[in-house]
């Protein structure tokens, strides 16, 4: 922990990392995606969820797929997609409170859309506390992990990557930032296309709880 003392940029992945992927919210995104495709590409929600997964492992977002096979609206897809209820979502004052504590510039980075990080930063209570929402359409739909988008996140803020942490829950995704110079946070989950890659050692911590991880940074840097 002594390490990150000197950081001054927080970046924060968004679905089930600035919250729990036991809310099933990107669960929803993720029905509402092989419907589209479904409806799209006329075919069966079964042949739907297939070439929605296939897209998903070899272009690293199904958007990117649909994009790069079927020329594709991007917006109304990412529209489609994130219109889901979340009205379930309860304030997260725990994390909200150390959000705020947290000294340096604190920046979403999400393959998502800047509308559905929003939506869900609201609905928590925490969307005050970032300085801002780097979407799919930022990277101009070049999604994470490919190396193009950290770098046009670290132009657009003149972020310095070796005082930066960088938190997911993909672990994939954290292999450009830690060779950039930045210190990775895997949040740890059971999900295989999420932990593949969990063990390398491009990873610097592995956390269970965000809140309390920011935490103990909170009373390391009061200290």
């Amino acid at each position: 922990m002594k390490m990150l003392e000197s950081i001054k940029f927080w970046i924060f992945d968004l679905d089930n990392t600035l919250y729990s992927g036991k809310t099933k919210v990107f669960e929803q995104v993720d029905k509402k995606m092989s419907k589209y495709i479904s409806k799209k590409l006329n075919v069966t929600i079964e042949e739907a969820r297939k070439i929605q997964k296939n897209y998903f492992h070899e272009y690293n977002t199904t958007l990117n797929g649909m994009i790069k096979n079927h020329k594709i609206d991007a917006n109304e897809f990412l529209d489609f997609v994130h219109d889901i209820n979340i009205d379930f979502l309860k304030k997260d004052l725990e994390l909200g409170e150390e959000l705020k504590k947290l000294e340096g510039k604190k920046i979403i980075f999400t393959n998502g859309s800047k509308k559905h990080a929003m939506n869900v930063t609201q609905k928590i209570g925490i969307d005050q506390y970032f300085d801002d929402v780097f979407d799919i359409v930022d990277s101009e739909f070049i999604p994470k992990p490919a190396i193009d988008p950290y770098n046009k996140l670290v132009k657009k803020h003149k972020i310095d990557p070796k005082l930066c942490v960088f938190i997911e829950d993909i672990a994939r995704n954290l292999k450009p930032a830690y060779e950039m110079g930045m210190k990775t946070v895997w949040i740890k989950n059971d999900e295989p296309w999420a932990s593949k890659f969990s063990d390398s050692n491009f990873i610097n911590y592995r956390i269970d709880n965000l809140s309390d991880f920011l935490k103990k940074i909170n009373l390391l840097k009061a200290a």
